[in-house]
Formats: structure tokens, sequence, C-alpha cells
């Protein structure tokens, strides 16, 4: 599944979780490319990635960190 994260709301976003987070649930990114797309995230930058087959708990583990996101497919 392909999702795009919006934006972070949390006040004081924790990188390294967020970082953490989308190595865990990503099917296709390092966590130098996690790390990069964490920064664009902050900075205010949509982000594209695609998760892997158990949905669900990804998308609990975004809530939890306060980042909005979309489903694409």
């Amino acid at each position: 599944m392909k999702i795009n994260l919006l934006s972070c709301d949390a006040q004081r976003p924790d990188k390294r979780a967020i970082v953490q987070c989308i190595t865990d649930i990503s099917s296709n990114v390092d966590p130098s490319l996690a790390n990069e797309l964490t920064s664009i995230l902050l900075d205010g930058d949509p982000v594209d990635i695609e998760i892997d087959e158990n949905s669900s708990s990804a998308l609990r583990a975004l809530r939890k960190l306060s980042i909005d996101y979309e489903i694409m497919e």
C-alpha cells in the first residue's frame, strides 16, 4: 500500500522515533533514506512511502507520532 505522509503535528517531534517508524513500516526504505525523508517531512513537505503488509499497525504507529497521512493505493 502506498501512503503520503503529509505533516507532523507534534509540538516537539521525536526525529529518531519517526526515522525508526518509517524504517520499520516501509518495504523499501533503509535508515539513511528514512532520515532524509523525516527531515523533508519535518520541513513541511509531503513524503510518499510504500508500507508493508500489516498496514493497520503501521497506520497506528504513524498516528501515535502525530503524523498526518493519506492513503494513495
